[in-house]
């Protein structure tokens, strides 16, 4: 394997940018060896923008080119599971943008499949690996808080549709306010509580139809296909329970809240969406303080799980956005919401990882 190990894009869509920024200027163990998309331009335009030696006419042939080690797949969320299957039945390690796939059962085949070819599986989010979340990690972990009991996550707008130039996708059954934002809430509960044990849920669709408000689409009206105000209960295996909730159909100042409460204090955390912000500690009655964050990558870091997939491919350790961790969020997201009330006990394990390390050198994964 090469001393850099090589990534090959499918899809070189809204996302892509912050992705080959990172690659390009950040993160020093890998390197982009081509890329593909549907719309041949835009894939045109990232080359010569990032300097890229190659443009694919398709994605099959990325899949055969040996000059990638894995393959990125951005493509739409409805194109996770196709795209994935495709590229591990090539024989290559995939990391997949979020949700890994839209149910499941098709998340639960990708895993195994990746398994059964000994190919490496993983994917967004990543947020959970920076600054934030990890500080918040390290202080739930020292006791700061106590035992944790539970906790509140809240993703609140009134949709895509004001500033994405085709928003029309995050209206379908792949995503939803639940898999399309709800991936980051879940992944830094988990990372935060470990395991979620058991679920149940309440959601409902008040808008049937959208307009675009942005971008060349503007004034199109399309069909919303999925719920859209989503309420969750989770109980993790510890016996702590976090609130859930996302909409695209609320105006609200707050965008996010994601909050741990604990027997002794409690912690107000980064918008998840993020890799750091402001991180609150309030400890019994004392005012709530500003926490110093403690670790690297403050900064919009996407490609950092990448890198870290990349380093795992070099050292044999298990990466920290592994597919155990897509597929546990996965399950967890879409019980919620299709529970229509009842418990839902999970099937799917999650071990959480390492913690990120204090004072790593930026680009350079442990």
């Amino acid at each position: 394997m090469a001393e850099k190990i090589r990534i090959g894009f499918v899809g070189v869509g809204n996302i892509s940018g912050i992705y080959l920024k990172n690659i390009t200027e950040l993160f020093r163990e890998i390197e982009v060896a081509g890329v593909c998309d549907l719309i041949r331009e835009k894939a045109e335009k990232a080359a010569q923008e990032y300097g890229i030696p190659k443009i694919y006419s398709d994605m099959y042939e990325l899949f055969a080119d040996p000059d990638v080690d894995i393959v990125l797949n951005i493509t739409q969320a409805y194109n996770h599971y196709t795209v994935t299957k495709a590229a591990l039945t090539a024989g290559k390690h995939v990391y997949s943008e979020k949700p890994l796939a839209s149910t499941y059962e098709e998340a639960l085949e990708l895993c195994e499949l990746a398994k059964s070819r000994g190919l490496m599986l993983g994917g967004a989010p990543d947020t959970f690996m920076g600054a934030g979340i990890q500080t918040a990690r390290r202080l739930i972990d020292a006791g700061m808080i106590g035992t944790p009991l539970g906790g509140e996550a809240r993703m609140v707008s009134h949709g895509m549709e004001v500033w994405h130039p085709d928003s029309e996708p995050f209206y379908t059954n792949a995503a939803g306010p639940m898999l399309d934002m709800g991936p980051y809430y879940a992944t830094a509960l988990i990372n935060l509580l470990g395991r979620v044990n058991r679920v149940t849920g309440i959601s409902g669709r008040f808008f049937e139809e959208r307009t675009m408000r942005c971008g060349p689409k503007y004034g199109k009206k399309f069909p919303v296909q999925t719920q859209t105000y989503v309420n969750g209960i989770l109980q993790f295996d510890s016996g702590a329970i976090v609130h859930l909730m996302t909409t695209f159909d609320v105006y609200h100042p707050t965008h996010s809240v994601l909050e741990i409460y604990g027997t002794e204090g409690s912690l107000f955390i980064p918008d998840p969406n993020y890799f750091s912000g402001k991180l609150l500690l309030k400890r019994g009655t004392a005012d709530a303080a500003e926490m110093p964050m403690m670790f690297g990558y403050t900064e919009n870091s996407r490609a950092l799980g990448l890198a870290d997939m990349a380093k795992s491919l070099q050292t044999g350790r298990m990466h920290r956005a592994n597919s155990e961790q897509q597929l546990h969020v996965v399950e967890i997201l879409t019980a919620v919401r299709d529970a229509d009330g009842s418990a839902v006990t999970l099937r799917s394990p999650y071990t959480r990882q390492a913690p990120m390390p204090a004072g790593e050198l930026l680009g350079i994964l442990d």
